[in-house]
């Protein structure tokens, strides 16, 4: 049994980590779709109140809320699969809660690239870059960081460098997923035997 789970800011590449998942026969866990259906239980549009909502649940049901109302999906998934990727840990509680229940089956890993690739990507996919929307960029990673999204990316067992290609993003998400990882944090190496952008905790942070 492995539970993986990613975080990583806005563009970072987290949604195509899952998308990788999915393709390989993985099950995807996304912790926003809790949050998403929460609004829908309120009768409010999750694109307009998935901030406040996801608020609200922590300030209701306690800092781990999210977290707690995934756990059960994972579990049922976990009944078919060997290996869950659960997509969108943002708090320290949230990894507290899934260590607690996972044990050394938990591997999170930390998705990163630079701001200014991450909004070049987010324009890509249809907004405009311009410097209103990197405000609005900038706003929405500081509410992120607000919830503990740093810490949680400082305690990463191990970090994913995706600022290469696309396909070499894949071929890394690919090799986690299929890793053993009896030993967590090991590195995960190309073909050539070269580093593939996949480092430990202790390489990705000095």
């Amino acid at each position: 049994m492995k539970v993986i789970g990613t975080v990583g800011l806005p563009g970072s590449g987290k949604g195509e980590a899952a998308s990788v998942a999915r393709d390989a026969g993985v099950p995807v866990v996304t912790m926003g779709d809790v949050i998403r259906s929460e609004c829908r239980e309120r009768g409010l549009e999750p694109a307009e109140h998935h901030g406040e909502i996801a608020t609200a649940l922590r300030e209701e049901e306690g800092p781990a809320a999210i977290a707690e109302r995934s756990l059960p999906l994972v579990e049922v998934e976990l009944e078919s699969s060997d290996v869950v990727l659960v997509d969108g840990l943002r708090s320290e509680h949230e990894l507290d809660r899934f260590r607690e229940a996972f044990g050394e089956a938990f591997v999170l890993v930390s998705v990163e690239a630079p701001f200014e690739v991450r909004a070049e990507r987010l324009s890509d996919r249809g907004r405009d870059d311009s410097d209103v929307d990197r405000e609005a960029l900038r706003d929405r990673e500081e509410r992120e960081l607000g919830f503990g999204m740093g810490e949680v990316m400082d305690r990463a067992d191990v970090v994913v460098d995706n600022t290469d290609s696309l396909e070499r993003f894949r071929e890394r998400i690919r090799a986690l997923l299929e890793e053993d990882r009896s030993e967590k944090g090991s590195d995960t190496g190309d073909a050539d035997g070269g580093e593939a952008g996949v480092e430990t905790e202790a390489e990705g942070r000095t």
